[in-house]
């Protein structure tokens, strides 16, 4: 990886005078994202430089915090704490979701592009029965702003229509636990490396490729061009749902559990 480096001889010079400045690699990966630099390089990457015979040879690792001369070995590195518990894994997902028996439940990915664009990206949500989605614009790949936006487009819906989202396991998701307690909607994960748990969506974001591809300036994207790419996903045919679309399925499927509802219907 550090490789990269010694390809790019102006973005190593930039790397080093700021190792030479005091800053860390966390510090100068994330400066470059915040920056919007078009080639730049992640932390991991600066320090296997400065531990490489190239950046040992100019004792770069002077300039860290803890002038350590040799990298701590990995396994003796702080252990995090797991971001996802294991009582949210998907295997514990009741049978009647997993098999599309019941209505309500949703799947969420993120849609990428081109690193040149930034990091602006698309959460896909779709809900797995009427394959129904929604289309949000986030400018970074932050928790907080991304966790945030689907509970805002879903918060509104009653409750029977949004009981659970099966997520992958991806650092923009870790904030799940605000989505529990602040509208009650439970969250389910896949297994590390298994996109296919969440099919619906990864089909869906397929078919979003259409018109969202990854070469395309995601900020040239307004929130109506985005709403209008949605609806037509929605007011589309499918065969799975006997030649519906999503957007006549939705409501349908909505009304249904109302009608199921313990709550007592006004005369």
């Amino acid at each position: 990886m550090q490789r990269k480096l010694i390809r790019h001889p102006e973005l190593c010079q930039t790397v080093i005078a700021r190792i030479k400045q005091g800053w860390t690699p966390e510090q100068i990966g994330n400066r470059m994202i915040y920056e919007g630099a078009a080639l730049r390089v992640c932390q991991e990457t600066i320090y296997r430089y400065i531990y490489s015979k190239e950046g040992m040879d100019q004792e770069l690792w002077w300039y860290l915090p803890e002038h350590r001369k040799a990298r701590r070995p990995r396994r003796a590195r702080k252990r995090q704490k797991p971001k996802f518990a294991r009582d949210v894994s998907i295997l514990f997902r009741p049978d009647d979701v997993a098999h599309r028996r019941q209505f309500e439940h949703w799947e969420a990915d993120l849609v990428l592009f081109k690193q040149r664009f930034g990091q602006s990206n698309v959460t896909s949500l779709v809900e797995r029965v009427s394959r129904f989605t929604v289309l949000l614009k986030n400018p970074n790949k932050r928790t907080k702003p991304v966790m945030g936006k689907i509970m805002k487009a879903v918060r509104d819906l009653p409750y029977i229509a949004r009981r659970s989202i099966t997520f992958d396991r991806g650092t923009e998701f870790v904030s799940w636990p605000h989505l529990q307690a602040e509208i009650g909607t439970q969250t389910w994960f896949c297994d590390p490396s298994s996109p296919w748990q969440k099919g619906t969506v990864e089909n869906t974001n397929r078919r979003a490729r259409r018109w969202l591809p990854r070469k395309r300036d995601i900020t040239a994207v307004s929130d109506h061009e985005l709403k209008m790419i949605c609806d037509r996903l929605n007011a589309t045919p499918r065969k799975c749902l006997g030649w519906k679309t999503p957007a006549e399925v939705f409501p349908e499927k909505m009304m249904e559990e109302m009608g199921q509802s313990p709550y007592p219907q006004k005369e």
